[in-house]
């Protein structure tokens, strides 16, 4: 609703993160309309320090607040564990501060004001789909070994997912939320539960040995984490799925493909920036449709080679 506060965080574990970040700050202080001036938490490893003296300036010019967090041991084999935790800490830290928290990943780029982010009274959680069927469940095909596993563990019935379509591939899977972003009323406790569900897979021995075997199960353990997070801690009434000018992966066909082309900003709200530079035409701004002013900024900040 309007008039709410809102904060952003996400979480970064180097400084090429921590530069992306600063790049993302850029552009909410440039084009988030109303939440251009919203808090932004930095969360880093709290064994990360930084050195580098203008990147300081940096952060503190642009506003950023940079938190410390801590990711278990036994968990760090795992892809992207410590945003789970970091991002149930930054929840816990917004409870009684903010009504809305949208966690991103730092890669994210905003072009216009995210007007979606104000909810109705009753929603609590707004979503992207995964960007493609790399590890998701067909909804039309029984749930694999792997995803059976885990619908078991985070005690998951039939009747709690629903499909949802996947906007790279247009596959219909069962619900898996993109972890890359997560609005949130922190209340629901999604983001809390997100680090605890992780935790009970990632210690699971027939999960884990799936990972060792698996690559894959071992980079999207976290996100299928979510999953149980988000379905145990909102009704379907309460989420809402953004559009697709929300998560937009520009480019993301040059890299991993996909039925249609990502190369339009003209009506995107936030951007991510998931495809390498190598993977991309040194001319890449002149292929790209949009307003003038945003390509420029693009063309700024978009690609360090």
């Amino acid at each position: 609703m309007a008039g709410e506060k809102l904060v952003f965080a996400c979480y970064s574990d180097s400084i090429d993160g921590v530069l992306d970040a600063c790049r993302q700050v850029e552009s909410i202080r440039m084009f988030a309309g109303k939440f251009h001036y919203a808090p932004f938490w930095l969360y880093i490893p709290n064994d990360m320090i930084i050195e580098d003296d203008k990147l300081v300036a940096k952060l503190n010019s642009l506003g950023i607040e940079i938190r410390t967090t801590h990711t278990p041991e036994a968990a760090r084999w795992f892809n992207y564990a410590g945003k789970t935790y970091a991002a149930g800490e930054a929840e816990a830290a917004a409870v009684d501060q903010v009504d809305i928290l949208v966690w991103t990943d730092d890669d994210s780029i905003i072009l216009r004001e995210p007007s979606d982010f104000d909810f109705n009274s009753q929603d609590c959680f707004a979503y992207r789909p995964v960007m493609h069927n790399r590890s998701g469940s067909l909804y039309d095909s029984p749930p694999d070994v792997f995803w059976s596993r885990n619908y078991d563990k985070l005690a998951i019935t039939d009747e709690m997912l629903f499909p949802m379509v996947t906007p790279a591939d247009h596959q219909k899977i069962r619900a898996y939320f993109q972890a890359g972003l997560l609005v949130v009323r922190p209340h629901a406790g999604i983001l809390r539960r997100w680090g605890r569900d992780f935790e009970t897979l990632y210690t699971d021995d027939v999960l884990a040995a799936m990972c060792r075997e698996e690559r894959t199960y071992r980079v999207f353990l976290h996100q299928a984490a979510l999953v149980g997070a988000v379905l145990h801690s909102a009704t379907r009434g309460q989420m809402v799925e953004l559009s697709d000018a929300y998560n937009y992966p520009i480019f993301f066909e040059k890299q991993y493909g996909a039925d249609n082309a990502f190369d339009s900003i003209d009506d995107v709200v936030i951007l991510r920036c998931v495809v390498s530079a190598k993977n991309i035409a040194p001319d890449w701004h002149k292929k790209l449709a949009g307003s003038p002013d945003r390509i420029a900024f693009l063309k700024e900040h978009l690609f360090r080679v």
